[in-house]
């Protein structure tokens, strides 16, 4: 209806014109004969009347003719005025007709406007339609933990159909490259592809699984044999445990048998840095996702220095990585820190002093004892100002300093947080209410062996997300496997711990002289893969017969020359330990695991650190 209507239109305005031509071009002959159509009617209709007998007679004749003749040249006038404005109505319709064949839509700008804000709303609703509305499993969260539950619950129940809801663009991935072996990538697309060879030389990438590997959330309950679906870019706000029901950003609701929260956490800020001025957090990075990586790549290659504020696992990595790639360029490299050495809440004194000279030998500016009053920024560059008084000046700032548990759905659900250790409050089982989980960074679990707990790494994340998952098809099983963590200084030099590793404890260890094959990369070669957690070595219980150097809890900060090539460290609460740090030394943590387990008291640590046979040629 609205296409003839406009194919009238058009040929009414052609035929116009046709007509206003011949007659513009005939102008001598009679004024009378330029009118178009109506005007024409008009002269008509006075033609008739001037013929009709009246008492008038030729005054009358006389009267209408000079109006005749004064209304042509009045109109010829405005026809010759109003040319343009007849070609652009043609312009304007013609405009209207190819808009009408783009949209299929009606002929005025308003109807076509008023089409395609139906059909946006149309699809949209359609969008919304297509997502299940109640699913057996959902998993809040898109990281780690709710990936190892969703390949739990399927190994338990294949036929399951499970529902992760993610507020990243990505599916799940593995972080802990993101600041380790994607650093020492030679691929110039590695921002692209987020493909990394491991230490071992094979290759790999980010993601847990490709694409295909995901059912769309569309297909998800149709699908007759179940699967696993990730809805991205969307995020619970609201969780309803009485009826079991779900809200999303978008005001959609989904319903569910079953939920995990593995939420994880946020980056902390700094205070110096969030009463800074936009101009400074426009130059801060809270290093966290994929996104933070990209762009660090990128600025690594533009700006003149990095400093990385806070020295722990994740600091010390990427200023290691920095540091590598500095020396074949000119960046420069800074870090700083409040403790006095790396990672100084985690190891003793003396392996702290240790780690932060082979931090120095990679080529960063390492600056201890730095706490930060202020940070600003003039003249184009960030000036940092300690509290003793130093100055630094940066182009960019990396803040390492913590994670603070994602918990904003505790209020809607009325779960419980942990006042001491943050995130959600959880049993043994990792259980929060009736039908509701917590795994990952995000849960203050209950250890049956060294109490209650939260923890913040790789392993943590997959053992707790699978122990969820077990439990969540009906398992009921206790958190009892102790999970571990690690950290690579690079290729080189590198540690797994496992248990409570903290610094403030008394501490013994005992080091041997390191061979080629200590390092990170000969034990990705021997694992065949560089995500260590991903693969437990039930090594074997054996008494080594080499004698051993024992160094004494709390001893004096590494002299120049002392050299830890590798060895154990022990944490001890009540002459028991309970935590222990391999430096260097792989493959070997379900011995460590066996000697939390039991608990026991040790008289001589030095007969306990020959079962990691570090005395191996």
């Amino acid at each position: 209806m609205a296409l003839s209507r406009l194919v009238a239109l058009r040929l009414r305005a052609g035929h116009a014109g046709v007509q206003t031509r011949q007659k513009l071009q005939s102008t001598g002959k009679c004024l009378l004969q330029c009118l178009p159509s109506p005007y024409n009617q008009v002269f008509r209709n006075s033609s008739s009347l001037s013929n009709v007998p009246s008492p008038g007679g030729a005054a009358y004749g006389i009267f209408v003719a000079i109006a005749t003749l004064g209304g042509g040249v009045y109109v010829c006038r405005t026809l010759h005025r109003d040319k343009s404005r007849f070609h652009d109505r043609l312009s304007t319709i013609n405009s209207i007709r190819e808009s009408i064949e783009r949209t299929d839509s009606s002929f005025s700008k308003e109807q076509v406007e008023f089409r395609e804000a139906d059909t946006d709303k149309q699809e949209k609703q359609r969008g919304e339609a297509v997502l299940p509305s109640h699913v057996p499993f959902l998993l809040i969260g898109g990281g780690t933990a709710s990936f190892a539950a969703a390949r739990s619950i399927r190994a338990k129940d294949p036929g399951a159909k499970v529902l992760i809801v993610s507020d990243e663009s990505d599916p799940p991935y593995m972080r802990p490259p993101l600041s380790k072996e994607l650093w020492f990538s030679d691929d110039p697309y590695v921002t692209e592809t987020l493909r990394f060879k491991q230490w071992n030389g094979k290759e790999r990438s980010i993601f847990f699984q490709p694409p295909s590997f995901y059912v769309a959330p569309e297909e998800l309950m149709s699908t007759e044999h179940g699967g696993v679906s990730v809805l991205t870019g969307k995020k619970v706000v609201h969780l309803d445990v009485r009826e079991n029901k779900a809200k999303l950003d978008d005001g959609s609701h989904i319903s569910y048998e079953k939920c995990l929260i593995a939420t994880g956490g946020t980056p902390r800020s700094l205070p110096a840095i969030e009463r800074a001025s936009e101009d400074v957090k426009l130059r801060t990075t809270l290093f966290r996702r994929i996104s933070d990586f990209r762009s660090l790549e990128r600025l690594s290659s533009k700006v003149g220095s990095i400093t990385i504020i806070g020295g722990g696992f994740l600091g010390s990595e990427l200023a290691c990585a920095l540091g590598r790639r500095a020396q074949r360029s000119n960046l420069e490299v800074i870090q700083m820190f409040p403790e006095s050495g790396n990672m100084g809440k985690v190891l003793p004194e003396y392996l702290s002093h240790w780690t932060t000279e082979k931090v120095k030998r990679e080529g960063v500016n390492v600056i201890s004892d730095a706490v930060v009053k202020s940070v600003s920024y003039k003249n184009g560059k960030l000036h940092i100002s300690l509290k003793d008084g130093r100055q630094v000046e940066t182009d960019h700032v990396v803040a390492a300093v913590g994670l603070e548990p994602n918990t904003e759905l505790a209020k809607s659900a009325g779960l419980e947080l942990d006042g001491d250790f943050g995130g959600y409050r959880v049993n043994a089982e990792l259980q929060a209410r009736n039908n509701v989980w917590v795994a990952g960074d995000a849960a203050c679990f209950y250890d049956i062996k060294l109490g209650r707990r939260r923890v913040e790494h790789h392993d943590h994340a997959v053992v707790s997300g699978r122990l969820a998952g077990e439990n969540m098809t009906g398992a009921a099983k206790p958190y009892w496997h102790q999970s571990m963590f690690w950290s690579d200084l690079g290729p080189d030099v590198g540690y797994e711990a496992i248990g409570i590793v903290d610094s403030a404890l008394p501490t013994v260890g005992v080091f041997a002289k390191a061979t080629e094959k200590d390092t990170p990369k000969r034990a990705a070669e021997e694992s065949g893969t560089g995500i260590r957690s991903e693969t437990d070595y039930e090594g074997v219980v054996q008494l080594a017969s080499d004698s051993s150097t024992v160094t004494p809890s709390l001893p004096s900060p590494a002299q120049q020359g002392d050299s830890y090539g590798k060895g154990v460290v022990f944490y001890l609460r009540d002459n028991v330990v309970v935590g222990v740090v391999l430096w260097n030394i792989f493959n070997r943590m379900p011995i460590a695991r066996k000697i939390i387990k039991d608990g026991e008291q040790h008289a001589d640590l030095n007969e306990v650190a020959k079962l990691f046979n570090i005395h191996e040629e």
